[in-house]
């Protein structure tokens, strides 16, 4: 399956994104799937997971209260709505579909990485 994160562009602080990851080659609807994030010189970051079934969901906790994460099977596609961006909130972001229905934070627990798409938050 081939994943494709889109939606980043540049905002300022306080403005509101929302990502979108879309998948071809077949469904995910079966996987689990994540949103990750690295800013320049740092490791790849958990930002949020959801389950194959929208059940489980979890955030990292510097964005608790502040994203979002959803699916729609039926379009084979996970949004990811960010609100009240913070400049540290930049970096480059990746959706990913794990191994398995349910999965937690850790990268090696997906499969499938897209391209990530730039989110800037100027202060």
């Amino acid at each position: 399956v081939q994943l494709q994160a889109f939606g980043g562009g540049l905002v300022q602080a306080g403005d509101y994104l929302r990502l979108s990851c879309a998948a071809s080659g077949r469904t995910f609807s079966n996987n689990a799937v994540g949103w990750f994030r690295q800013a320049p010189g740092k490791e790849r970051e958990f930002v949020a997971t959801i389950s194959w079934n929208s059940g489980i969901i979890a955030y990292a906790d510097s964005v608790t209260g502040r994203f979002t994460i959803s699916r729609d099977n039926a379009k084979n596609r996970v949004l990811l709505q960010m609100n009240s961006l913070k400049p540290e909130d930049t970096a480059v972001y990746y959706c990913a579909a794990a191994y398995r229905p349910y999965s937690g934070s850790h990268p090696r627990e997906y499969r499938y990485w897209g391209q990530g798409t730039q989110v800037t938050v100027s202060s």
